[in-house]
């Protein structure tokens, strides 16, 4: 029977992070859905029948969620634990490259072998990294929508959208990414969970990740 041990994988900040980051992009994708075609009926008179303001209000919170947590995955990529950084999830060494092939192939069932990692595999990672670069466009995209008057966002937006049209459109279409990106992300965690020991999901939770033992 096979025997394992614990180890501490993600600190606080990560874990607070992920649910920062996951739940700011429920809130997003719904009221942006909303700002960009509203569905109710919003000519009756009063603020009771204001849907459009109330909906502006939670995209705004959201969005300063949003960055906020992508600030701290910047923060975690340079100075969080070993498994944080993002030298571990680079495919830049040896090791990190014979990973991310042993993980493709075990994702494709071209084979059963399972690369026990404390952190993230490199296929993982590095989609994580995509998200990231993702999310820095959303972010500018939408800062220089909310505030097409002010001087740094303006510098900043027109220099990498050129317009605010542009703007609209990649903030709408990166959008996207952050709805399938989940399914793919919620899909892979459960089948990890179902085929390797790690504990993968309790470990969001908990931090801990369990291993063979030695």
């Amino acid at each position: 029977m096979a025997t394992y041990e614990k180890h501490y994988c993600w600190s606080i900040l990560l874990r607070l992070f992920h649910w920062m980051f996951a739940l700011s992009i429920v809130f997003l994708v719904v009221t942006g859905f909303y700002i960009a075609g509203p569905w109710t009926n919003t000519m009756v008179e009063g603020s009771a029948a204001w849907p459009m303001a109330y909906m502006r209000y939670i995209h705004y919170i959201a969005a300063y969620t949003f960055s906020s947590a992508v600030a701290i995955r910047l923060f975690l990529y340079f100075f969080g634990n070993a498994q944080e950084r993002i030298w571990d999830i680079l495919p830049i060494s040896k090791r990190n490259i014979n990973n991310l092939f042993k993980t493709l192939l075990l994702y494709s069932y071209v084979s059963d072998e399972h690369d026990e990692r404390l952190g993230h595999n490199i296929m993982a990672g590095t989609s994580y990294l995509i998200t990231f670069f993702a999310a820095l466009f959303m972010i500018l995209s939408g800062f220089f929508m909310l505030y097409p008057e002010a001087a740094f966002w303006q510098g900043w937006g027109v220099t990498v959208f050129g317009s605010q049209q542009w703007a609209r459109f990649t903030h709408h279409l990166i959008m996207w990414w952050f709805l399938i990106f989940p399914v793919i992300h919620i899909y892979l965690c459960v089948w990890n969970d179902i085929k390797g020991p790690e504990g993968l999901i309790s470990s969001i939770f908990t931090g801990v990740k369990f291993k063979h033992k030695a």
